[in-house]
């Protein structure tokens, strides 16, 4: 029996919430690009990264495919880490923990900005069981969690999946 947490299981979440995001975008197009500029790079990136994750979880291991998509996943995630640092917590302003306001999200992007660097430097060290570690902890927490939150609560995504 597969476990809950396999890659497989995984890379299907990531799946289906990028599936979600996409009909979100679809629904809210006409509003994107009154977004600040910052909110539409992270939102495009993060795109990216869930699309390149799928592969990187349900492909083999050590190709050079695999290390090209994910130098590519570890420069989105890290660049997207520091970018919502600049984010307010609850509101479309920026300024983020640079003008006071630290929120939970913002300790998931510290998070991301430390395991990053760990995930490949594990990787480098040919460490697979603590490289694998780090980036099951990045899939679950900051992408599938974090992007989970980014539904409810008069979210932008939340707002636009529910046509509002």
């Amino acid at each position: 029996m597969a476990s809950v947490l396999s890659n497989r299981n995984l890379a299907i979440a990531t799946a289906a919430l990028l599936a979600v995001v996409l009909v979100a975008v679809v629904r809210g197009a006409s509003q994107f690009p009154g977004l600040p500029l910052l909110v539409q790079i992270h939102l495009a990136s993060m795109i990216i990264i869930m699309g390149v994750t799928v592969p990187m979880l349900l492909g083999p291991k050590g190709t050079a495919r695999h290390r090209l998509l994910g130098r590519i996943w570890a420069a989105l995630m890290l660049g997207n880490a520091l970018l919502t640092l600049c984010f307010n917590a609850g509101s479309r302003q920026l300024g983020g923990v640079f003008v006071g306001d630290f929120s939970p999200i913002h300790a998931i992007s510290l998070f991301v900005a430390i395991s990053v660097p760990q995930a490949v430097l594990k990787a480098r060290r040919h460490d697979r069981a603590g490289h694998e570690g780090n980036i099951r902890g990045l899939v679950i927490g900051s992408l599938l969690v974090a992007g989970l939150f980014t539904l409810p609560f008069g979210r932008t995504l939340g707002e636009w999946l529910m046509g509002r």
